[in-house]
């Protein structure tokens, strides 16, 4: 049995009031170990060997020495990418190829794409001819934020941590990271990475726990704690914004959302399908970005409901060491139970199950795990609560449109606004709906395809703020002017 200790000034630390909480992995609900729970001590520790760092070592390196450290931290994941597979699978209970196709690797890659991006971008500069006849010179200089807590989701651990703490770090700052109470074995696995690696201590930190009165509450309203930034759902989001307005703290936030697609009658079916069978049921359902609503144009939507549930059909679901499968459980089985009830709330509100909606028998060895069947709704009204709440699950509605003005309208009607995909082989209509939709990114044509030199947030409830590119340069660091007279 593991344990999972806190990371603190590059040791792992035991917690002072020597409260541990369960961690299980969803395949089956066996124990994988004991997680170590944070108090206020732990978080003062953290914040304070994070402010020491910026202070010391790491705040007197280069960029260019930094961005080498990161890069060989990049490298040392994938040296180890077997050791975080597997600790990745276990606290998610994912298929391994799907993890080993995009967490891992990409949570390595966060590190090596931030740290050459954020340090070639110029800044501003202006000559200013002054009134004595002479000149000044103007230019922008950027400085490190500070001490950066980054609270990073359980759907894509590694991925989403790296994806705060990769450009945290490039532009010099230092970090406090709450993983998940469900996943915390890739963050607590890195702090060995960052030992290996060279990094200073205390520029990577992590501590476990909960929200209310542990981890989470202690960090984000801790006063040396100078930017937050978040991922989660909207409800944890406002707590967040909350505790950040005391001292007028910056913020970023990835939260809720109920994401729309909208299937053209001109698509190319084939994309549609293989798009939506990825957007909705990949990773359990438990993507921020998946698709729970889709709108398929009335003259397709009968052989477009019958392919995806064909669709569905192939998923195999199983333990994630098997190659052949393609679909795991939920989180866990407190989520599940979540999941469920929304289930049961579609038949409530008059659903048509087109396949789905209840608990695989999954035979005696894995019957304890968190499973779920992937499930397909249509005939619901627009103001069903199944529509417009977010589930998080294996689970879509699909309903008919006859205009596109109708699908514009449908999509919008929402208090979300992260992402939305889009099915159609017109390229007029495709830059003209996407162009109307309120959200922080549409898909066209395709889904989950990022470059990390845009812009990525949500719109409404689904976020504030911006990261990737430019964008996390502009959070993870402050710009002043410098004025120099001549």
């Amino acid at each position: 049995m593991k344990e999972f200790k806190h990371f603190i000034n590059g040791e792992f630390a035991a917690s002072a009031s020597e409260r541990t909480f369960e961690n299980r992995c969803p395949v089956d609900n066996s124990l994988i170990g004991m997680v170590h729970e944070a108090g206020q001590a732990e978080v003062n520790a953290a914040v304070a060997a994070a402010q020491a760092a910026l202070d010391g070592p790491w705040g007197k390196m280069s960029q260019a020495e930094r961005i080498k450290l990161l890069d060989r931290v990049a490298a040392r994941i994938n040296e180890r990418f077997d050791e975080f597979l597997k600790a990745e699978c276990l606290d998610t209970g994912k298929p391994e190829k799907i993890a080993s196709h995009i967490d891992i690797p990409r949570g390595a890659a966060n590190f090596k794409a931030f740290s050459e991006t954020l340090a070639n971008h110029p800044t501003e500069a202006f000559k200013l001819d002054t009134p004595d006849g002479k000149s000044a010179l103007n230019y922008g200089h950027r400085t490190p934020k500070g001490v950066i807590a980054v609270v990073s989701p359980w759907n894509l651990p590694l991925l989403l941590m790296t994806w705060k703490v990769g450009p945290a770090l490039a532009c010099g700052n230092t970090v406090v990271v709450k993983p998940s109470e469900e996943t915390p074995a890739t963050a607590t696995l890195l702090g060995e990475v960052m030992n290996e690696c060279g990094v200073p201590a205390g520029v990577y930190n992590v501590v476990h726990g909960f929200g209310p009165e542990s981890a989470g509450a202690y960090l984000t309203e801790h006063k040396d704690v100078d930017a937050i930034t978040f991922t989660g759902e909207t409800r944890t989001g406002e707590i967040i914004m909350r505790a950040a307005s005391v001292g007028l703290r910056n913020i970023s936030l990835e939260c809720g959302g109920k994401n729309p697609s909208l299937v053209f009658a001109d698509c190319d079916m084939d994309k549609a399908i293989e798009g939506t069978m990825r957007s909705a049921f990949v990773n359990c359902g438990q993507v921020c970005l998946g698709t729970e609503r889709v709108y398929v144009e009335r003259p397709i939507f009968d052989a477009f409901v019958n392919r995806l549930k064909h669709g569905v059909e192939s998923l195999k679901l199983g333990r994630p060491e098997d190659p052949e499968v393609d679909f795991g459980p939920l989180v866990s089985l407190e989520h599940r139970d979540k999941v469920v009830s929304y289930y049961k709330l579609a038949a409530e509100e008059g659903a048509n199950v087109v396949i789905g909606g209840g608990i695989p028998d999954m035979g005696p060895e894995l019957n304890d795990g968190a499973w779920i069947e992937p499930t397909i709704w249509t005939g619901l009204p627009d103001d069903a609560r199944v529509v417009n709440e977010e589930i998080f699950g294996p689970c879509c509605h699909i309903r008919p449109f006859d205009t596109e003005e109708e699908a514009i309208a449908l999509a919008n009607d929402t208090r979300y606004g992260l992402s939305a995909t889009i099915w159609t082989e017109n390229s007029a209509r495709a830059s003209r709906v996407a162009e109307q939709m309120e959200v922080g990114l549409v898909w066209v044509n395709s889904w989950f395809l990022r470059d990390l030199r845009t812009a990525f947030g949500g719109a409404k409830e689904s976020g504030i703020g911006r990261e990737g590119g430019i964008h996390s340069l502009e959070f993870y660091t402050e710009t002043k002017n410098i004025c120099i007279k001549l």
